[in-house]
């Protein structure tokens, strides 16, 4: 049955505020420059990756086949045997979060994760939901865990379990945790590598560091236990959607045989929609690794470039190693909201995701709002 006229103009007028909207969230880590209307086809299926990818499932309205070549590559970016891992497409970054948390929970029930102040929020709510004892550490000025606080913290509890929470690339700073520093802390403490657990939030920088000529440790290589990346961020995807990766030893703790479908669940939703492993596979496919490199870099240099302008201009702007996330006082209200940035304790950021790159003339325009009203509110005070 076809829509009232009144309610076609309803869904119209959304739509044509969603192509105003859609380049100028400048605040937010989302890429824009994708097309997946190749795959609007899909939409008629009821498509559900219920359970494990890795086996048959009774229900075979699946995209199984697409997921197994999304992990595959992200083993490869992360560094780990495809063999000796296990992880699946997820609803996005938090989802990943609590997984890897969960996992490791329940390899150490009596372990304490330790996690800093400039961490996502959604690990408050993951400590809650799981019951995991936890500490908050202080965090650096340009928002990596400070790792003097880290050791203060560890000492005071002993031999329990340590849960680490690094941050690949922070939500306010883009700041990433130093892996190497904190696995030497422990090894300070005598914590042999058995005895702890690093989990890696990389839901931003997941798809930067495999890019650069000099990345900071963020792979299994590295030391991380599990990582979680999200696909609507720097890959770009209608959808909120991402990939937790681990190791397949640690998944057997939490695997359940379900007669009903067939299938062993090593998933937290069980259910899983089979549309987003669809999108990350055709962005995954629809560019060479040099392509990847190159996009990637361009919006590091525009990053760069929008430092430096804001530089001249007055503006204390400034951003950490490796990020398009680019920081400076917070301006009015009505700069902020009119381009969609995010602010706290003072701060706000611009990020240079990919389709800024098309997109320069907003950049230099929110450059200019910014200088501004950041000089002018300079000179009332």
């Amino acid at each position: 049955m076809p829509l009232s006229q009144t309610d076609q103009k309803t869904i119209d007028d959304f739509y044509q505020q969603c192509k105003g909207l859609q380049y100028t969230n400048l605040g937010y880590p989302v890429a824009a420059d994708f097309n997946y209307q190749d795959l609007d086809k899909f939409w008629q299926f009821s498509i559900n990756n219920c359970g494990d990818w890795a086996k048959e499932s009774n229900y075979r309205l699946n995209t199984f086949k697409f997921e197994k070549e999304v992990m595959a590559y992200f083993c490869d970016k992360f560094r780990i045997s495809f063999e000796k891992s296990w992880g699946y497409v997820t609803n996005g970054g938090t989802e990943g979060n609590m997984y890897g948390c969960y996992l490791a929970r329940e390899l150490f029930p009596k372990g304490i994760l330790y996690f800093s102040k400039e961490t996502h929020y959604s690990v408050a709510k993951i400590v809650r939901l799981l019951r995991i004892e936890h500490r908050v550490i202080n965090s650096q000025p340009n928002g990596e865990i400070d790792y003097v606080d880290l050791k203060k913290q560890l000492k005071l509890n002993g031999q329990a379990n340590p849960i680490i929470f690094a941050n690949i690339g922070t939500t306010m700073h883009g700041a990433t945790d130093d892996i190497a520093q904190i696995q030497q802390i422990l090894t300070d403490l005598n914590f042999k590598r058995e005895d702890y657990y690093l989990h890696a939030d990389a839901a931003f920088h997941g798809m930067i560091l495999p890019f650069v000529d000099q990345p900071q440790p963020f792979t299994f290589e590295d030391g991380i236990d599990s990582v979680s990346v999200s696909g609507h961020k720097m890959l770009g995807a209608p959808i909120p959607c991402g990939i937790v990766l681990t190791k397949k030893a640690y998944v057997e703790n939490i695997s359940v045989e379900v007669d009903y479908i067939a299938a062993v669940d090593k998933t937290i939703t069980g259910s899983r929609n089979g549309i987003t492993p669809l999108f990350l596979w055709k962005a995954i496919k629809s560019s060479s690794e040099e392509e990847k490199e190159l996009r990637v870099k361009r919006c590091l240099r525009l990053a760069d470039y929008a430092v430096e302008r804001l530089q001249q201009k007055g503006v204390p702007a400034w951003k950490n190693s490796n990020s398009i996330t680019v920081v400076f006082p917070t301006p009015s209200e009505h700069v902020w909201r009119k381009y969609g940035l995010a602010s706290s304790n003072k701060y706000t950021h611009l990020i240079t995701s990919a389709h800024v790159i098309e997109h320069r003339d907003l950049l230099d325009q929110l450059i200019d709002d910014i200088a501004l009203d950041i000089c002018e509110t300079a000179e009332v005070d």
